[in-house]
């Protein structure tokens, strides 16, 4: 634990990309194995226990906490606030061991201490963790904390971790960054099987990590130079996979590296028609087969909940896989080739299918830039969230670079409405109502419809806090409801139809736009002007 704490303090105190790497590369050097693949495993954003392996839930932290340090339970929670991370809190409210205990192992520590006693009762997993704060100084309890309160959140990206493997193991990084898709358990032998300079049976079951697109701002005739030199293509509003057709079986990769095998069945029973040795790039779209256009994304979330969709679901929302690219044939790699080639060779592999669940991404035609925004002003009527624009010489690379693939969605819908609720935010903001829920009218009442937290400079953050203090009606545990009189225009990319929602409607990625000082309460909008954008 010794050295994986002072790995944290040195991440901690660098804003440096490459002082961050050095200190990577120092600790994978010296590191025993077993600390070496819990410390990849967590500094690339996972979870000790995750949701289905409880050790300690935070209003038990605190609770513990207090008994601990003898300190009443709202002096622990004002520090809270005022600290505004957990694991930092707990940290500071306890005071060092009058005798440090001897150094264990960060791998012992996780598995033998804190996994054994994950579910529980709360009698052992409390006894677990008083035994940690009893026995670390603080610079390890600190990490012993963030291990029990979530992601260490130390400035590291996964995209570092790759690169310090790589510069490490001489490995390229594009194969590490392949084979830490999904989900694996840290070991010794994942360790080895991630660092194999040989090709693994389990590398044919991996997905490619994807090519992530920038938004795009501005105007693409002085960003991006002549049109022809783009490929344009609807974004679609779907989840995005990658579909591996490989060794006589099919597997579906969410973007989000989950396995999707068996929720949409029918796309792998079409896929098993596909070339051997062939792997798409493209989205999962639920479908509207009466009028040919891909339905609201709310409709693919009744499908993704299901592990083993039922008839009825099959038959209810019939899904689609639209094919943009096309990573691999007959079991060469093509993500160096130029888009334009990749394009062709997946036209040819689609062109052997006979099957409408899994087709091509259409081209967007468009002779100029002021035809493409003439079409991308036409994205909602299709369903869709804009326009993608990929450079047609373009290699698929890994992770997002700027320069050769933009999303240049259309304009926000916009409305206006009236701050109902507010709460206090997190971490540097923990101390400020930064969290703000919004309303418009329902005939004569207010009914909340969204949820913002971002889009008001520092200055306007202040104002609207010493506002929400000063005209606080009620008060619900951390939230406060508000006299309802600050209008703000929100920014939103649609609105879907919800049966879970009091309003009938949810709202998809609100954020504020302004404050409307020049608009009364009365005049913000109305439930039905919603009701009628939704799908």
């Amino acid at each position: 634990m010794k050295s994986f704490a002072a790995l944290y303090q040195r991440l901690d105190r660098s804003t440096a990309t490459l002082d961050k790497r050095a200190a990577l590369v120092d600790y994978f050097r010296q590191a025993r194995a077993h600390d070496a693949a819990w410390a990849m495993y967590l500094l690339s954003g996972g979870k000790v226990g995750g949701a289905r392996r409880k050790i300690a839930a935070s209003g038990e932290l605190r609770a513990w906490v207090s008994e601990e340090s003898g300190l009443p339970p709202w002096l622990v929670e004002d520090s809270y606030a005022q600290v505004g991370d957990l694991a930092e809190t707990l940290t500071l409210l306890l005071d060092d061991p009058a005798q440090v205990a001897p150094d264990r192992p960060l791998a012992d520590w996780i598995e033998q201490h804190l996994l054994a006693v994950a579910n529980r009762p709360e009698e052992e997993r409390r006894a677990a963790v008083l035994a940690g704060w009893r026995q670390l100084p603080a610079s390890e309890r600190l990490v012993f904390n963030k291990l029990l309160t979530g992601a260490l959140r130390v400035g590291v990206s996964q995209r570092q971790v790759q690169q310090a493997l790589a510069e490490w193991s001489g490995l390229d990084i594009a194969r590490i960054a392949q084979r830490m898709l999904g989900e694996w358990v840290p070991s010794p032998g994942v360790l080895s099987e991630l660092l194999s300079p040989d090709e693994l049976p389990s590398d044919r079951q991996q997905p490619y990590p994807f090519f992530l697109a920038s938004p795009l701002e501005g105007d693409p005739a002085e960003r991006l130079g002549p049109i022809d030199d783009w490929l344009l293509e609807w974004k679609w509003d779907g989840i995005r996979l990658q579909l591996l057709r490989r060794r006589g079986e099919v597997a579906l990769w969410s973007r989000g590296e989950e396995r999707l095998d068996g929720r949409f069945p029918e796309i792998e029973h079409a896929a098993l028609a596909l070339p051997e040795g062939c792997v798409l790039d493209g989205e999962l779209l639920a479908w509207d087969e009466a009028g040919n256009l891909p339905r609201a994304f709310t409709a693919l979330q009744t499908r993704i909940q299901r592990r083993k969709p039922g008839a009825a679901t099959l038959r209810n929302t019939p899904v689609r896989v639209l094919a943009y690219d096309l990573l691999e044939r007959e079991g060469e790699d093509l993500r160096g080739l130029p888009l334009q080639q990749r394009r062709a060779h997946l036209a040819e592999v689609i062109g052997t299918l006979d099957d409408a669940r899994i087709q091509i991404s259409p081209d967007v035609a468009a002779d100029d830039w002021p035809q493409a925004a003439a079409m991308r002003d036409l994205a909602r009527e299709r369903g869709v969230e804009g326009l993608m624009l990929k450079r047609r010489t373009s290699p698929y690379q890994a992770g997002r670079r700027r320069g050769d693939w933009w999303k240049w969605k259309v304009d926000p819908l916009t409305l206006d409405a009236v701050l109902l609720y507010a709460q206090a935010g997190h971490g540097r903001r923990s101390t400020l109502y930064t969290d703000y829920t919004f309303g418009v009218w329902d005939g004569d009442t207010l009914v909340p419809v969204a949820k913002a937290y971002s889009g008001l400079d520092d200055k306007e953050i202040l104002a609207l806090d010493r506002w929400i203090r000063a005209n606080t009606r009620e008060r619900f545990g951390p939230v406060r409801s508000v006299r309802a009189e600050q209008v703000f225009e929100l920014g939103f990319e649609a609105v879907n139809r919800s049966s879970r929602h009091k309003s009938g409607i949810a709202v998809r990625f609100p954020r504020i736009l302004r404050w409307r000082h020049d608009k009364p309460a009365s005049e913000a909008d109305q439930l039905a002007t919603l009701q009628a954008l939704a799908r």
